[in-house]
């Protein structure tokens, strides 16, 4: 994940205490855990990577096997717990888990499609005292029901959207970028603004689950620069003008290199310190700063990775399968930088983000390979022959 307001913020006010800690030892730090509690959900989204349906599914974890894990993770070093899905709210004791979770000292999250919080739960949601709650909206209406397959799935999360702020919950409004939201990105920012929202995050599509058979919807290589280029400018805007706003990005760690272009082209002055600090951070952290586990108990690299198992929290405490026995995967996911092929190994910022999304890779055939997500030019990698992507506009 990209955090780029808190990177410019670190840029528009040295000194001023936004400093992002460097990558450490992989290994060795605890992740930052998302799990999650169930596979059932009320919609069947085109790109869910956990192939969720609106079904029972067997085998997953119970009330006294959740806590247990919440205790594991917890002598484990974990700090960081977002609760995911499926929907988290269909778990009968989500906040019983939630409630214990926050005893324990963790910093709590709710990832929810928002259309199951109304009027009969906002209060319980409210006494859970998330840290956080991440709502879906993968567009404007027609769009938004269209990608969740469920007509005023739009309305429903954005009435939840307006109770979690009435209830002053910080919210984010997630975006998973297609070449048919692209054209209401502007729009979407400025529902933002209408219903008060801190926090967009815009996810890049990783080709996973139900996400695999949808990649012929990925945007193309320039809308996704264009629509960075969009947040990069809207965040500093908000920097400059003292509105506490966190726009961040996930699932393309090319966004770090285009991010430090635009500083460039626009801060000059701050292009070396901001150099500096994305090598500190190190991009991709699949497998080390990420951990994800899912409704049965595996344990996966992160939460794209569920066709590839490195452990279970039923039969091995999460501390030995991370920190103390990882599985060979792991080890190589800790390489910085990763022993990658093609582009990738002869990218010149491979250092900054770390051979980006290996799930895409592994999707078009080589788990090593390079990332067909990445939209950087061949000259901007740095590669003998230079193959610029020139810069349109796209109606």
């Amino acid at each position: 994940m990209l955090r780029i307001s808190h990177y410019l913020r670190a840029l528009a006010h040295p000194g001023a205490g936004h400093v992002l800690s460097a990558r450490g030892t992989p290994g060795r730090r605890p992740p930052v855990v998302i799990w999650n509690l169930l596979r059932r959900c009320n919609l069947t989204c085109k790109h869910c990577y956990a192939t969720s349906a609106d079904s029972e599914f067997r085998d997953e974890l119970d009330t006294a096997e959740a806590l247990r894990v919440i205790d594991d993770l917890h002598a484990a070093g974990v700090k960081v717990l977002i609760l995911s899905g499926g929907e988290p709210l269909l778990r009968d004791d989500i906040f019983l888990l939630s409630d214990y979770a926050r005893e324990k000292g963790f910093f709590v999250a709710l990832s929810t499609n928002g259309t199951l919080i109304d009027a009969h739960n906002i209060e319980r949601i409210v006494a859970a005292r998330y840290d956080y709650v991440g709502i879906s909206i993968d567009g404007l209406e027609a769009v938004h029901d269209d990608w969740r397959q469920l007509k005023g799935s739009f309305a429903a999360s954005m009435h939840a959207i307006d109770l979690c702020r009435q209830h002053d919950i910080r919210v984010g409004l997630r975006t998973t970028l297609t070449q048919h939201n692209y054209p209401q990105l502007p729009a979407l920012l400025e529902l933002m603004r209408e219903h008060d929202v801190q926090k967009f995050y815009l996810s890049h599509l990783n080709y996973s689950g139900r996400g695999k058979r949808s990649r012929k919807a990925d945007a193309h290589h320039q809308m996704t620069r264009d629509a960075m280029r969009q947040l990069f400018e809207q965040a500093w805007d908000d920097v400059c003008n003292g509105r506490e706003t966190d726009f961040v990005s996930g699932n393309n760690d090319a966004d770090a290199i285009l991010l430090l272009q635009w500083v460039t082209e626009n801060l000059p002055q701050h292009a070396e310190r901001l150099e500096q600090m994305l090598r500190a951070w190190g991009g991709n952290a699949s497998g080390s700063g990420i951990a994800n586990i899912d409704n049965i108990g595996d344990v996966h690299p992160d939460t794209y990775w569920w066709q590839h198992t490195v452990g279970n929290v039923r039969r091995t405490s999460f501390r030995e399968i991370w920190l103390e026995q990882p599985e060979p995967l792991l080890v190589q996911l800790r390489e910085h930088p990763r022993a990658v092929e093609g582009r990738c190994a002869q990218c010149r910022w491979l250092s900054i983000c770390n051979g980006n999304t290996r799930t895409r890779a592994w999707a078009a055939g080589n788990l090593w390979g390079e990332d067909p997500g990445c939209y950087l030019s061949d000259e901007e990698i740095g590669l003998a022959q230079p193959s610029c992507i020139p810069r349109v506009e796209i109606a």
